[in-house]
């Protein structure tokens, strides 16, 4: 298989990304416990997992990156929400992984099942913005994971698509949920479209090309037109919408913007998570962020955003550098730390992993 179609192939977008708010299937260190003396009415907590100070593994393990992903995805909350932070960052990365197991279609699955639920709902602009996000969220995340599974736009993938634009608004943008100002997805309305847009650009069957998505990508252009990146995230962003659909960057754009991803790599060879802030996140404790060391999400981030949407050859001396960061740095439990740039690592921490995994498989380190 030649390049260009493997890159193709493994392009499931930055779904990663994707809306961090609480991580309910990662709580397990942090939830309380009732002590075992029935004479106590006291709870303890469990001490809070420490992610940044586990074991390096000997070497990069796509198994227990299976085994990482697959124990912290969930689908819905029950009946109050989607779960937007690991079902949707899990359907992004976990089919790049040549590990099978029950929870992937299961996932997938009750992602499909919570389409019908919000085509009940009759959504539009004026709906609840939670609603209106899953529904962005659905429609991009399921066109990708059929461009990397079947190959084949599912109907419920193209229902998924069609909700999308109908809660699109006016001004072709998207009133996004912002739960707690989670940064990099979850803190403002730039990331809701370029999430669109890529969704709509990755779907196959062209569905691009059909009325309902050439007209909500007029708007999606429009809206980016006026609405600028302000920090590095949204401009990777931006790099990859526009690598699916074309018409949002100009040629010296992209080349900048590649150049100063590049221009806040570490000697080490990562990328940190807030330093693709520029500044502008600020973290719940008040401490500084940290733009010094390297983590999972920012190296992941920016090496899949380069390789895919910077059409950065594997060879390139600092992508073959920032390629030695990730396979040296994967815990003992699968995963790749990341401080989050808010105050919750666990979410920073998944997410992170899926997009270390998107870049190893972009780099062809993933059969």
């Amino acid at each position: 298989m030649n390049e260009a179609r493997s890159v193709k192939l493994t392009a499931v977008s930055i779904f990663a990304v994707l809306l961090l708010t609480p991580l309910s299937s990662l709580q397990s260190a942090d939830a309380p416990v009732p002590l075992k003396n029935a004479q106590s009415a006291a709870l303890a907590k469990a001490p809070a997992k420490r992610w940044a100070e586990e074991l390096f593994l000997p070497r990069f393990s796509a198994a227990k990156a299976a085994e990482f992903l697959d124990a912290g995805a969930r689908a819905d909350e029950g009946n109050k929400c989607l779960n937007c932070h690991a079902s949707f960052a899990y359907l992004m990365a976990r089919p790049a992984l040549p590990i099978q197991a029950a929870k992937h279609a299961e996932v997938r699955s009750a992602v499909d099942e919570w389409v019908g639920y919000l085509e009940g709902l009759s959504l539009g602009v004026e709906s609840d913005s939670r609603r209106r996000t899953e529904a962005v969220m659905a429609g991009a995340v399921l066109a990708g994971h059929d461009a990397v599974t079947t190959g084949k736009l599912q109907p419920v993938s193209r229902r998924a698509l069609d909700l999308m634009w109908r809660v699109q608004l006016p001004d072709g943008g998207y009133d996004w949920l912002k739960p707690n100002n989670e940064p990099p997805s979850a803190i403002d309305d730039h990331f809701g479209a370029t999430m669109a847009a890529i969704g709509a650009g990755v779907a196959p069957d062209g569905y691009a090309s059909t009325p309902a998505a050439r007209a909500g990508l007029e708007g999606l252009r429009g809206w980016l037109r006026t609405h600028p990146p302000q920090h590095m995230h949204q401009r990777g962003m931006l790099l990859l919408a526009d690598h699916w659909v074309g018409g949002l960057m100009d040629e010296a754009a992209r080349g900048q913007a590649v150049a100063d991803l590049f221009a806040i790599q570490r000697p080490d060879g990562g990328w940190p998570m807030a330093a693709l802030g520029d500044g502008s996140w600020k973290r719940k404790d008040q401490t500084p962020q940290d733009l010094t060391t390297s983590d999972g999400y920012g190296t992941g981030f920016c090496v899949y955003v380069l390789r895919l949407a910077g059409r950065v050859p594997a060879d390139d001396l600092r992508i073959e550098k920032a390629l030695t960061w990730l396979l040296e740095h994967q815990r003992e439990s699968g995963y790749w730390y990341a401080r989050s740039p808010k105050g919750n690592d666990r979410l920073s921490t998944y997410v992170g992993t899926a997009y270390a995994v998107l870049a190893l498989k972009q780099c062809g380190q993933i059969p």
